[in-house]
């Protein structure tokens, strides 16, 4: 692809700012690579690896390799090599159904669901958006969420301990509402857990949501959808999270 630079304009830079808001730099979306869309080139290449766990060059330029990166984001900061494909061992605990839905996450991630075609675009992106009531190109990080736990429901919508939304901070609320939420240092984490975070700003109402995998360590092991171009799964050092919402589990 050319690379984009500060002064760069077009369709491709419109989705180069897409998919930087969508990793929460608070950018805005005019076509231009201006001064704000470098600045955030250049704080993700700060703090993001390439495809061979490399820091990238800060030189705030988008080619191939700035650009996978973001697609697939890597942070800087790992908790050393977890496979993510294995189900937790019984020992790390999780409620019935919990388990079920991160099976089911799993599953996804072995499989390589993701976006096919452009951003938040193909058919497992139609797959998660649909019994939502919403087409591709619609951001599916909760719709996702939302259909590992359908499955995990055999399919029933009625017998979800939630409704089916495409909205993060929707299933959050829905969680508080239903007393199932908690801050994270009253309790353990667990597998099936969900963790939701705020995006942009607080009074936004954007968010994004993740289904935790294990937390062992002080690290938080998590798979999430919309966060890379595809299922993947993410580490977090439970201190040093920000913009967290909250946590959940069902039937807390």
């Amino acid at each position: 692809m050319p690379i984009l630079k500060k002064g760069s304009q077009g369709a491709a830079v419109t989705e180069l700012q897409n998919i930087l808001r969508e990793l929460d730099y608070n950018i805005p979306i005019t076509g231009v690579f201006d001064a704000a869309t470098e600045k955030a080139v250049k704080n993700f290449q700060a703090s993001h690896l390439n495809k061979h766990n490399e820091p990238l060059e800060v030189d705030g330029k988008v080619g191939d390799i700035t650009l996978w990166a973001l697609q697939n984001p890597r942070s800087v900061v790992k908790g050393g090599a977890i496979d993510y494909k294995t189900m937790p061992d019984a020992s790390f605990g999780g409620t019935a159904i919990g388990r079920k839905a991160l099976e089911i996450a799993i599953n996804e991630l072995k499989l390589g669901a993701g976006e096919e075609g452009g951003n938040n675009k193909g058919p497992w992106c139609k797959k998660y958006l649909q019994p939502a009531g919403l087409g591709e190109g619609n951001s599916w990080c909760a719709a996702f969420l939302s259909w590992c736990f359908l499955q995990a429901a055999n399919g029933n919508k009625a017998a979800m301990p939630f409704k089916y939304t495409a909205g993060a901070r929707n299933i959050f609320n829905q969680f508080k509402q239903k007393g199932w939420s908690f801050d994270g240092n009253g309790h353990q984490l667990e597998p099936g857990d969900i963790v939701a975070w705020w995006r942009v700003s607080m009074p936004s109402g954007l968010g994004h949501i993740g289904i935790v995998h294990h937390f062992e360590d002080g690290f938080i092991y998590t798979l999430e959808g919309n966060k890379a171009a595809n299922v993947a799964g993410f580490s977090y050092v439970k201190t040093r999270m920000d913009k967290v919402l909250g946590y959940g589990r069902v039937n807390l």
